[in-house]
C-alpha cells in the first residue's frame, strides 16, 4: 500500500531551516578545507590579478553562487570579468537562462559553457577577445587569468584552450597541459601560454582555492557534493545523506517513475531476470557486473519505492532521517552489495557508488542553488533527467 507523503509547503519552510541546518547534516560541523598551498596560491593570485586585463571566473553551473570564492570577490568585482558557468551539461537547462538573466541584471557578463567542447570554449574565447577589443589596439601584451574554486573545470577549460592555441601556434604543442582529475586541488601553481599574436594574448591558469573557513554548512555540503571539497574531508556518507535529503524534498524519485515504468514494473513484480539480462555473449554469475544504465534504473526504482511507501512527514527531521536510513538499505540491494558486508563498509560502498552516479550526471541534471530574487525559489531547484 503506497503511503501518503506529507509535504506541506516544504521548500517554503526550508527557507527558514535549510537542509544544511538539519541535525543529521550538521553532525559533522562546518565544511572546511584549506590545505597549505591554498594560502600561498591566494596571495599569488591576488598579485597576478593586478596585471590581468581580463579575468575568466569559472563557476560550477549547478551552484553558481556556492562556487564563489568570497575572499577574491573584492578584487574580481573591480576587474574586467566574465563569469563562465561550466558543466552546463550537468545543470538543469530549464534554469540556466534564469541564472544568466540574474547576472545580466547585475551588469555582469556571464556565459554557460562545457569545457570539454571546443565549440563552446571557442565562443568563450571570441567573447573574451571582444571584451579586450579596446585594449587590443593599444597594448602589445594582454593577460587573461582563469580563476575559480577547486574542481569547477578550470584545468579542462585550460586544456581545451591549449588545444585551440596549439592549432593556431604549432610551436606550443609541447607545452605541458594542465592535470585533470576527479579530485579537487590538483593544480597547485600558476602557468600560462599564448593564444594570439599582435598583440600577444596570454592565458594564465591558477590553482583552485577556497576560503579558509566556509561558515554556511549547506554551502560547504554543496561544494562537497559537486566535488570541490575532497570527500575524505566531509565523509562520503554525510554527503550522500545530504544528496538523498535533496532528492526526497524535491520528490525527484517520484518523477523518475514515468521514465522507468517498464523497468519499475518488472522490479516490483520480482521479474528482474528478464529485465536485467547481460549483453549477448556474456555469462551472468553471482559477481555480475551491471551495466551503468541498468544500475541507474535499479537505483531509481529503489528510491521511488522507498519514497512512495513513506508515510511520514518530510518536514520532520526525524522522519526524513528514517527515510534516508531505509534508502541506504535499498541502495545496498540496488548496487548488489552483499548483505553480509559490515554495516560501515556497506554504507561507504553505497555512498561512493551513489555519488559517482550523481557526479556523472546519470541521475539527471540538477541546479542546486536557488536563483536570487526568484518569486518561486523552489522552481529553480527542480531537476531534469538526461
Amino acid at each position: 500500500m503506497v503511503g501518503t507523503i506529507k509535504m506541506g509547503n516544504v521548500m517554503g519552510r526550508l527557507v527558514k531551516k535549510n537542509l544544511g541546518e538539519m541535525g543529521f547534516n550538521m553532525s559533522g560541523g562546518p565544511v572546511n578545507w584549506f590545505p597549505g598551498h591554498m594560502a600561498s596560491a591566494t596571495r599569488a593570485i591576488r598579485d597576478r590579478l593586478k596585471l590581468a586585463d581580463l579575468v575568466i571566473e569559472v563557476r560550477d553551473a549547478r551552484i553558481p553562487l556556492s562556487s564563489v570564492n568570497g575572499d577574491l570577490q573584492d578584487v574580481l568585482s573591480s576587474k574586467n570579468r566574465v563569469i563562465a558557468l561550466n558543466k552546463k551539461d550537468l545543470a538543469n537547462p530549464n534554469i540556466m537562462h534564469r541564472w544568466t538573466g540574474y547576472f545580466d541584471s547585475l551588469k555582469q557578463d556571464c556565459m554557460t559553457i562545457n569545457a570539454h567542447s571546443q565549440n563552446s570554449v571557442k565562443k568563450l574565447l571570441e567573447f573574451a577577445e571582444l571584451k579586450l577589443k579596446e585594449k587590443i589596439s593599444k597594448e602589445p601584451t594582454l593577460i587573461i587569468m582563469v580563476v575559480g574554486v577547486p574542481n569547477v573545470g578550470k584545468s579542462s577549460l585550460i586544456n581545451c584552450i591549449h588545444r585551440i592555441a596549439s592549432a593556431r601556434f604549432p610551436a606550443q604543442q609541447k607545452l605541458k597541459r594542465a592535470t585533470v582529475g576527479p579530485l579537487p586541488g590538483v593544480t597547485q601553481d600558476i602557468a600560462g601560454f599564448k593564444i594570439a599574436h599582435h598583440p600577444s594574448i596570454y592565458v594564465l591558469d591558477t590553482p583552485g582555492i577556497l576560503v579558509p573557513s566556509i561558515p554556511d554548512i549547506e554551502t560547504g555540503l554543496k561544494l562537497a557534493l559537486t566535488g570541490s571539497v575532497k570527500d575524505s574531508v566531509v565523509g562520503e556518507e554525510r554527503i550522500t545523506q545530504y544528496l538523498l535529503a535533496i532528492l526526497n524534498i524535491r520528490s525527484t524519485p517520484l518523477h523518475w517513475k514515468n521514465l522507468n515504468d517498464r523497468r519499475l514494473e518488472a522490479s516490483l513484480c520480482g521479474d528482474n531476470g528478464k529485465e536485467y539480462k547481460p549483453k549477448k555473449g556474456l555469462q551472468q554469475n553471482a559477481g555480475d557486473v551491471h551495466y551503468i544504465e541498468d544500475v541507474v534504473s535499479e537505483v531509481q526504482c529503489a528510491l521511488y519505492v522507498t519514497l512512495s511507501e513513506f508515510d511520514g512527514n518530510l518536514e520532520d527531521e526525524s522522519d526524513l532521517e528514517c527515510l534516508i536510513e531505509k534508502q541506504f538499505a535499498a541502495l545496498q540491494k540496488a548496487f548488489k552489495i552483499p548483505a553480509h558486508k559490515a554495516s560501515d563498509d556497506a554504507r561507504r560502498m553505497v555512498s561512493k557508488k551513489f555519488l559517482a552516479l550523481f557526479r556523472m550526471g546519470k541521475l539527471g541534471r540538477f541546479t542546486l542553488d536557488d536563483v536570487l530574487g526568484d518569486i518561486n525559489p523552489s522552481s529553480s531547484s527542480s531537476n531534469t533527467n538526461s
